[in-house]
């Protein structure tokens, strides 16, 4: 089977969290015998910023990580329709441009013979609904929505039984416990969030390591001057961009890490914890959250993480996880277990083929030249 992928970019992880997800998806497939191409725009918005602030050596250290795993930029002149002719499956990401959104459906309308899905991992739809309510998706096979409220807001709209929960998972292969030893106490790996959750941030992980004189390490982009004044005054070393390849890494280096979902998640997503908590039990790291509704049942809430209420709380849970080794080993091993039984890229593939069937789509493994 021959499956293309419409993203924003699969080579840059820069502010771009779906890539980490799609290069575990891609692994996969190429695993198993099936071929996968991602299609990228050139000049995309992440790419830029990640060679501005990394310059080429980025992109390199890409195609060490994944060898395995291919990319084209098109240009406005791409032959968009022949590609398509050439695929089985196409996914199409949401923050592809409108207009070639409208473009591919209309190819499938007009005799396409490859299943067409849209893939939403953002919280657009209801935050920015005008955007994604835009869309001419009049083409598409189906949706694939990475969590049970965003699906919610698809058959809301009409969509039916056309619209997939499929959420997102770690790549195991790259996101998996390492030995190493500790050089500082907690690590938060994410990025600022357009004053998304500037003031969780604030309460979560900034004010707790300043009270307890952590030595603590944030990665991320994004980062305004306001933001850096105050990582610098509460003692937290700010290390910038970290490409995903490299987090097990970090994470092994570290005792302990924290998750600060994004405000709109929170009020109107529930349930979708989006990949970062995916990645960091993946790792075997014990992980405290500030608070969110796990509505699935993805995990199990105070056994595979802990959930402060608040930021007094948030203080008590990073001690008792750095003082109680026994605590900080049950949490790691539950997580990990966690996401090894249900949580990997290889459980997301299985999902999709699934799909791909129903739709009306055999799967059928690709012979390799």
């Amino acid at each position: 089977m021959k499956v293309l992928f419409y993203t924003h970019s699969l080579v840059s992880d820069w502010n771009h969290g779906n890539a980490h997800f799609l290069r575990g998806v891609m692994r996969d497939l190429v695993q198993r015998g099936h071929e996968a191409l991602a299609l990228e725009p050139s000049g995309g918005w992440s790419r830029t910023n990640l060679e501005a602030d990394a310059g080429p050596a980025a992109i390199t250290a890409f195609t060490h990580a994944f060898p395995d795993l291919h990319s084209r930029s098109y240009a406005p002149d791409f032959d968009h329709e022949t590609a398509l002719g050439a695929a089985d499956v196409v996914v199409v990401h949401e923050w592809t441009d409108p207009a070639l959104v409208a473009r591919i459906g209309r190819a499938r309308r007009q005799g396409g013979r490859f299943l067409l899905l849209f893939h939403d991992t953002h919280h657009r739809a209801v935050s920015a609904d005008g955007e994604i309510g835009g869309l001419d998706l009049s083409g598409y096979d189906g949706v694939l929505a990475f969590g049970e409220a965003l699906r919610e807001t698809y058959l809301k709209a009409g969509w039916g039984r056309q619209v997939f929960t499929w959420h997102e998972a770690a790549d195991d292969a790259l996101f998996r416990p390492m030995p190493a030893e500790a050089e500082g106490e907690l690590i938060w790996i994410g990025n600022w969030g357009d004053g998304e959750r500037s003031a969780e941030l604030a309460e979560f992980l900034i004010d707790p390591v300043a009270r307890l004189g952590l030595r603590a390490t944030v990665r991320g982009v994004r980062y305004p001057a306001e933001a850096l004044g105050r990582l610098a005054a509460a003692g937290i070393a700010y290390g910038g961009w970290i490409p995903n390849a490299e987090v097990p890494a970090a994470f092994a280096r570290h005792r302990v890490t924290v998750h600060v979902p994004r405000r709109p998640y929170v009020e109107a997503l529930p349930g979708i914890p989006t990949i970062r908590v995916f990645e960091a039990l993946a790792c075997g790291i014990p992980l405290v959250s500030a608070p969110w509704c796990d509505t699935e049942g993805l995990f199990r809430t105070g056994t595979d993480f802990l959930v402060a209420r608040d930021g007094a709380e948030m203080e008590r849970h990073l001690r008792a996880v750095l003082h109680d080794r026994d605590l900080a080993e049950a949490l790691a091993e539950s997580g990990l277990a966690t996401i090894r039984s249900r949580h990997t890229c290889r459980h997301r593939v299985d999902d999709l083929l699934t799909i791909v069937g129903q739709l009306g789509l055999q799967a059928r493994t690709a012979e390799v030249a």
